[in-house]
């Protein structure tokens, strides 16, 4: 079984910053990508970032220029920098991966969510 567990969200003000992270653990023999997503209050979910194999990043139109996704392979941890933060990227934060498993077999996981918040 494999878990995903977020940490470092909370609330800041217009302007702020906050480092998002995931820590994977389990049953983990490759991991495809890394993403984050997002759930604002009243909407759908929708993706913030992903991370690929190598240095294969993707942004969202608005968080580009203002957060940065990042990965420690390592550690089977992923991050969200988040900067210049607006009210409107109050949201539940979601962290999610593809994950293969002993059989070589890829499932999509996702963690409980950190809700962040921005003040005006």
């Amino acid at each position: 079984q494999v878990q995903l567990v977020e940490s470092g969200g909370g609330l800041v003000q217009t302007g702020g910053s906050l480092r998002l992270s995931c820590a994977a653990s389990g049953s983990i023999f490759g991991v495809a990508s890394m993403a984050w997503y997002r759930q604002p209050p009243g909407k759908q979910r929708e993706m913030v970032a992903v991370i690929r194999s190598g240095p294969l990043r993707s942004y969202a139109d608005s968080v580009l220029g203002r957060f940065t996704i990042s990965r420690d392979s390592a550690k089977n941890t992923l991050y969200l920098e988040m900067n210049s933060l607006k009210p409107d990227d109050t949201a539940v934060y979601y962290c999610n991966a593809g994950i293969r498993d002993a059989l070589g077999n890829y499932r999509n996981y996702w963690g409980q969510g950190t809700q962040v918040t921005v003040s005006s």
